[in-house]
């Protein structure tokens, strides 16, 4: 019962969006739906029931389709979840839905975990080249033999084949990243 009330309200919001959109009154919109502008109104303010008749005229004159209006509020096509991975103290949110030209993907990755220390097989190698600006916080990169520290408003680019590995120094960072098709691989695991 409780989605029917609240499809119900989005509906009428949809209505009201609308209409308010194209600039038009209520008499503007009841012109062109046959309807009386007090029965929009209560309508539109959730004191009348829409009938499918009425729903019918008032998409039709709105230039929208049924589907548009009665559609469920659904949020997957604009809002990016994140995919959280407590193993590695990772949070990585990918910005592109589809990889870009040249199979790259942007990704925003939270990092909560230190680097991995020398000598325990943690620095990896993949195909490609990794780049990354640190948004917040300071991130240390190993890369082969050294440790850079990569400060907030830096960046860094290098190429993967190089054993490597980050994390957050002296508490959590945050960094925007290109990756390509390895690189996602490695750095989102699903």
């Amino acid at each position: 019962m409780k989605q029917d009330v609240d499809l119900d309200s989005v509906v009428r919001k949809r209505i009201r969006g609308l209409r308010v959109a194209r600039g038009w009154s209520l008499d503007d919109l009841a012109a062109r739906c046959f309807l009386s502008p007090s029965t929009l109104s209560r309508i539109e303010t959730g004191h009348r029931r829409i009938a499918l008749d009425q729903l019918t005229l008032i998409a039709r004159a709105l230039g929208a389709t049924l589907d548009q209006l009665v559609g469920p509020p659904e949020d997957d096509d604009v809002v990016i979840r994140p995919h959280r991975d407590m193993a590695r103290g990772m949070t990585t949110w990918l910005l592109s839905r589809e990889a870009g030209p040249h199979g790259v993907t942007a990704a925003k990755i939270r990092i909560a975990k230190p680097a991995p220390r020398r000598g325990t097989d943690a620095l990896g190698v993949h195909p490609g080249r990794d780049r990354f600006t640190v948004l917040s916080g300071t991130v240390e990169l190993l890369l082969g033999e050294r440790a850079i520290l990569v400060e907030a408003g830096a960046a860094a680019e290098f190429s993967t084949m190089i054993p490597h590995a980050f994390g957050a120094h002296d508490g959590p960072a945050e960094i925007l990243c290109v990756l390509d098709h390895g690189g996602q691989r490695t750095h989102h695991q699903p």
